[in-house]
C-alpha cells in the first residue's frame, strides 16, 4: 500500500542562468538486470555495481564479461572499498553490509539507536576504516523515493561510523542527503543534497561546524565520488523539473494529488545524461552532457585514471566515457 505524504512548503532557489555543457560521447554496457545505481572500480579496471534485485555484479574493464558475485537480499546502492579489501555496500533496505573476498555478505550496521536504517544510500571510507554515510529519509524507503522529494520534510541524516562501531550523527534535518565524498586530506566531508539542488561541505575538524552549500547543482544530484583527478564528480539524476519547482511552494494538497496519480502521470527524469565535476572549493571544472538511447538518469559516477563510469537506476546499462581535459 502506498504511503501517505504530509508536504512541507519550500520555495526553490531561482534556476541558474542558461548553461552550455560540453557534449561527450558515451559507450554503453548492457547488463543482465535493472537499476545499476552505483559503480565501483577495481584495481584491474573492472567495475562493480548493484542491481534492483539485490545482485552485485562485476563487469570486466572491456565490458565483455559479467559475473554475479553475491545477492544482498535487499537493494544495493552505494559501493566503496574498505581497507581490508572488502566491499562496503549501502543497502537501502538492510543498512551497511560487507562483501568479502569469498563473496560472502555480512551485516555491519542495520540500525541506529534502535531505529532501522530506512534509506541507507551512499558512503565514503577513510584509510583506517571510518565510514561516512547517508540515511536519506526516515519517512520513505527506496521504492518511494519520489514521495520524499514531493513531501520535502527533510528527515535525512549524515553519519560517521568509526572502526570500533561508534556511530555519530554529523548532520540531521537534511533534504534527501545522497552521495558522499571525503576531501583529499580527509578534513572535510562533501555530500549531495538531492532535494536542495546542492553540494555541501562540512568541516570535520571543528566540533559543531555547520554544513556549507558550496555549489548549486542544476538539477537533482545523486551519488558523488572523488576521482583520481582530485575532483568531486557529481551525477545529476535529472535537470530541475518545472512541475516540481512549481508545486513545492504551493498548498500541500497539490502535491498530495500528484502523489496519488498513477506513476505514468508523475514528473519524470529527463532523457539525458548530465555529469559535473567540482574542485574542493566548489568551482565547477567539468559540465558535461550526453544522450544515448539505452542510458539516462545517471545516479552513480566514478572517475579513475582517465575513464568515467556511470550507473543508473533508470536503465539496464552502465555507461562510460574518457575523462575530458580541463579547460585552459
Amino acid at each position: 500500500m502506498k504511503s501517505s505524504i504530509a508536504p512541507v512548503r519550500w520555495t526553490p532557489p531561482p534556476a541558474a542562468p542558461v548553461r552550455y555543457p560540453v557534449n561527450v560521447d558515451v559507450e554503453v554496457v548492457e547488463l543482465p538486470g535493472a537499476g545499476p545505481e552505483d559503480t565501483l572500480i577495481d584495481a584491474d579496471g573492472s567495475v562493480l555495481t548493484g542491481l534492483y534485485d539485490g545482485r552485485i555484479l562485476r563487469v570486466s574493464a572491456d565490458g565483455r564479461t559479467i559475473s554475479t558475485l553475491a545477492d544482498t537480499g535487499g537493494r544495493p546502492l552505494g559501493l566503496e572499498w574498505l581497507p581490508d579489501g572488502k566491499v562496503l555496500i549501502c543497502d537501502a533496505n538492510r543498512g551497511l553490509l560487507t562483501l568479502d573476498r569469498d563473496n560472502r555478505i555480512a551485516t555491519l550496521l542495520s540500525e541506529i539507536d534502535g531505529r532501522p536504517l530506512r534509506f541507507c544510500n551512499n558512503a565514503d571510507v577513510t584509510e583506517d576504516g571510518t565510514i561516512y554515510f547517508t540515511d536519506s529519509s526516515t519517512r520513505f524507503g527506496i521504492d518511494e523515493w519520489m514521495a520524499d522529494l514531493l513531501e520535502h520534510s527533510a528527515t535525512g541524516s549524515v553519519y560517521r561510523r568509526t572502526p570500533d562501531g561508534v556511530v555519530t550523527q554529523l548532520a540531521t534535518g537534511r533534504a534527501f542527503p545522497n552521495g558522499v565524498a571525503l576531501s583529499a586530506d580527509r578534513r572535510s566531508l562533501f555530500w549531495a543534497e538531492t532535494a536542495m539542488y546542492g553540494l555541501y561541505k562540512l568541516d570535520l575538524t571543528t566540533t559543531g561546524a555547520e554544513p556549507e552549500k558550496i555549489a548549486a547543482i542544476p538539477g537533482l544530484p545523486d551519488n558523488i565520488a572523488r576521482g583520481s583527478d582530485g575532483l568531486i564528480w557529481v551525477a545529476v539524476g535529472s535537470p530541475r523539473n518545472a512541475v516540481l519547482d512549481f508545486l513545492l511552494p504551493k498548498h500541500p494538497a497539490f502535491r498530495k494529488l500528484v502523489w496519488s496519480l498513477p506513476d505514468a502521470l508523475k514528473p519524470k527524469a529527463a532523457d539525458i545524461i548530465e555529469i559535473q565535476a567540482y574542485d574542493e572549493s566548489g568551482t565547477l571544472i567539468h559540465d558535461l552532457r550526453a544522450k544515448h538511447p539505452n542510458f539516462h538518469m545517471p545516479t552513480g559516477v566514478r572517475e579513475r585514471n582517465g575513464k568515467v563510469w556511470l550507473g543508473s537506476i533508470g536503465t539496464n546499462s552502465l555507461a562510460t566515457f574518457p575523462t575530458p581535459a580541463r579547460a585552459g
